[in-house]
């Protein structure tokens, strides 16, 4: 069912400093932009294969409320078979939605609490074309 780690989400108190490192210093390659009203909130960062850091802008310092990990991403094959096989399991799972960056996704969370989603990738895919996202 799962393929592989898609991405891990971490926010940024600085997203140019952050960039800065993952790009310039560690010598990844930026993959897309997100863009909310305008203005660049995050990006992704390609880590090999299919995997990415996904990096969005956290204005206040982390704390137990606010992580710097946000969650992790796992990819599936089959989105609906995902959701069917692990709300069998008695999972609790959310809808399936297609998000901006043209992938259907879904989510559930660990007993702790770390949010987990669940991601099919299209072949119109961000993570593909690079194409930013613009969020609403």
């Amino acid at each position: 069912m799962f393929v592989q780690l898609a991405h891990v989400c971490i926010g940024a108190t600085d997203l140019a400093a952050t960039e800065r490192f993952y790009v310039d210093l560690l010598g990844m390659e930026k993959a897309f932009d997100f863009y909310r009203a305008g203005e660049c909130v995050g990006f992704y960062i390609k880590t090999g294969g299919r995997t990415f850091i996904e990096v969005f802008a956290q204005g206040e310092l982390p704390n137990h409320d606010r992580p710097i990990i946000k969650h992790f991403c796992l990819e599936v094959d089959d989105i609906d078979l995902a959701i069917a096989t692990l709300a069998a399991r008695g999972i609790p799972v959310s809808p399936k939605k297609f998000g901006g960056d043209d992938n259907w996704q879904a989510w559930i969370s660990d007993p702790s609490g770390v949010r987990i989603e669940l991601m099919q990738y299209s072949g119109v895919s961000s993570q593909f074309t690079s194409e930013p996202v613009i969020l609403d």
